[in-house]
């Protein structure tokens, strides 16, 4: 066998590649996992625990994770995705539907689909600098439902008054669940606060994503006091494997030792010269609610045209969009081995094009209005055009990327505003998982 994979990622890291995009340990610069030894990957051994039914050292190394004194922790081996699937599974034998925010991860609908369970989707605000969702609006409806879901931050490190939401569902008794999968590090001082703070139910945080942890290491935090809390344990064992790896294990662990003796002066001086060396340059820098995150635009240019300006001096952007890049930042600590001086060189031999005041970049549209998904099993579908498509019965998600959220639903009725959006995002050349040549799939009647 010619170990192709083995072979392009070595082949990519001789290159010296630079990090703007999860995992937190960016290449190894980050943190402390390089001190771990592969030989620590074993089984539920003697002495050492198992995950699923917790009383020794996996008990304590959890029972560390003291975020907040009103909130025990648990180790996702299988991602924030686990965490998720297993808080909506806990929940889905209650009559009430959920509630839900436009921007949930597509696992979400997945959990629905598993449970079959029905879900009311919250009208949303639309950011004016990402274009992306950013906050639900409140739903009139004073009745209880079985769970409330929400999105914060968004993946473009953008904020809302998550505090507010969870007292707002609080007081109708809908318990809430937060997808803070890009929040593992809110709480350090100079960052936003975490959903911790505000009683939120559940809150699942992606270690992976902003901490120096490997790549599907989380961790869910369950409130002492939340509804449905031994079968959301529970269900944790169904949606994780059997035998979880102990190095994502340990690698939680020093993440969040990471995490508490973090100090973040010397990342922010570190920020400041990177945000100054693009400026120079001549990008623009659009700074977010989460310091973590900047997106980067160019008059007259799209976001694919910066990351390929990027990339042709090894810089790894987490994403681009028809109008701008995602850089996810590192955290920067005075031990890390960073190649800073070697970042402000690359970013120095960029070579950007005049600017094109000619040429507009038209903005995405994206829908703000409220709706409802109720899963359905649909076995036969065709292809139909876009143009004949109003009044039929969507067979798949559509999904626009970034950022890889569903935007129209499977089973929902085609209206001609949802054609009108679709049409403009062809347009555009947008990246849209579910149209293909302008044809979408359908129920076949």
């Amino acid at each position: 066998m010619s170990l192709p994979l083995n072979h392009q990622l070595k082949s990519f890291l001789k290159q010296q590649p630079i990090s703007f995009h999860v995992p937190g340990h960016k290449n190894m610069t980050i943190g402390s996992l390089r001190e771990m030894d592969l030989a620590m990957d074993i089984t539920e051994i003697t002495d050492f625990d198992d995950l699923h039914h917790p009383e020794g050292i996996l008990k304590e190394s959890m029972h560390a994770l003291d975020k907040h004194p009103n909130y025990d922790a648990f180790y996702l081996v299988n991602g924030t995705t686990s965490g998720l699937l297993s808080v909506i599974q806990a929940t889905a034998k209650q009559a009430a539907p959920i509630v839900m925010s436009r921007n949930v991860h597509k696992s979400v609908f997945h959990g629905l689909d598993l449970a079959q369970k029905d879900a009311e989707i919250l009208p949303m605000t639309v950011s004016e600098v990402t274009h992306q969702y950013v906050a639900p609006l409140s739903n009139q409806n004073a009745e209880s439902n079985s769970l409330a879901i929400v999105t914060y931050p968004n993946y473009y490190g953008e904020l809302f008054d998550v505090a507010s939401f969870i007292s707002e569902q609080h007081k109708k008794g809908t318990p809430v669940l937060v997808d803070e999968a890009h929040g593992a590090h809110f709480g350090l001082p100079g960052f936003p606060k975490s959903a911790l703070s505000f009683e939120a139910d559940y809150v699942v945080q992606s270690y992976h994503k902003s901490l120096p942890a490997l790549t599907m290491s989380s961790v869910i935090f369950i409130h002492k006091n939340a509804p449905y809390r031994e079968q959301v344990i529970e269900y944790l064992t169904y949606f994780q494997s059997s035998s979880p790896s102990y190095l994502l294990m340990a690698g939680l662990e020093r993440a969040h030792q990471f995490y508490q003796t973090y100090e973040s002066t010397h990342f922010f001086t570190q920020r400041q010269r990177l945000l100054d060396a693009l400026k120079v340059k001549g990008l623009e820098v659009h700074e977010m609610d989460d310091p973590l995150k900047i997106t980067l635009t160019y008059t007259g240019y799209s976001g694919y045209d910066i990351q390929q300006w990027l990339e042709s001096q090894h810089l790894y952007v987490e994403l681009s969009d028809e109008t701008q890049v995602l850089l996810v930042l590192p955290m920067w600590h005075k031990e890390d081995c960073f190649p800073f001086d070697l970042l402000l060189a690359r970013i120095e031999a960029i070579v950007l094009p005049k600017i094109s005041v000619e040429t507009s970049i038209n903005l995405p549209k994206m829908p703000e209005w409220s709706g409802n998904y109720q899963p359905v099993s649909i076995d036969k579908m065709k292809d139909i055009d876009l143009s004949e498509a109003a009044g039929e019965l969507l067979a798949q998600h559509i999904v626009p990327y970034p950022p890889g959220i569903p935007v129209f639903y499977k089973g929902e009725r085609i209206q001609q505003a949802m054609i009108d959006i679709m049409e403009d995002w062809i347009t555009q050349g947008m990246r849209v998982e579910g149209i293909k040549h302008r044809t979408i799939k359908i129920k076949d009647e």
